[in-house]
């Protein structure tokens, strides 16, 4: 035996020993090949469900298994406020929020808020029509806002400041 086949005797063998250990064909029967079952939920190339989903569906899929959609309805709800009350009241009226189901409307004038409030039950059930994934229960109709001595959200009440303009 020369020196080539030696290396090529070496070589080979190396190649066997990794083939065993890492469970090539040759293996033998320790790494024998086992025909996979298919688990419930993997997908089979060209079976049933490998068409292309619309992009609209798989946006709407993953908004509402993110729990999106109560958050996405209720700011297209502010984006279309226009179109719910009408373009001369939105011109007097901006809601600026949603909490627990409670729509807040800020209006330019106290004689706006009222009217709003008149119209109140309408415009509920236009929201409840065209949004009904936004949750909304009630709507707040507030004036422009009056000067408040108030010092942060847990102030004692009392008497406020009364005869200190005097």
């Amino acid at each position: 035996m020369n020196d080539d086949d030696s290396v090529v005797e070496e070589a080979r063998s190396v190649y066997l020993r990794l083939r065993v250990a890492f469970g090539g064909p040759a293996a033998g029967p320790r790494t024998k090949r086992r025909r996979r079952t298919q688990d419930e939920g993997e997908s089979q190339p060209f079976g049933v469900g490998r068409d292309p989903a619309k992009l609209g569906d798989a946006l709407s899929g993953l908004t509402s298994s993110l729990g999106w959609d109560t958050v996405l309805s209720q700011s297209e709800l502010i984006a279309a406020w226009q179109e719910i009350a009408g373009p001369e009241t939105a011109a007097h009226s901006e809601p600026t929020g949603v909490e627990d189901g409670l729509l807040r409307v800020k209006c330019d004038s106290t004689a706006w808020a009222t009217q709003l409030r008149l119209m109140r039950t309408e415009i509920l059930t236009r929201i409840a029509q065209r949004f009904p994934e936004a949750g909304i229960q009630n709507i707040a109709f507030s004036g422009p806002g009056a000067p408040n001595w108030k010092r942060g959200p847990r102030s004692v009440p009392g008497r406020g400041p009364r005869d200190t303009y005097g």
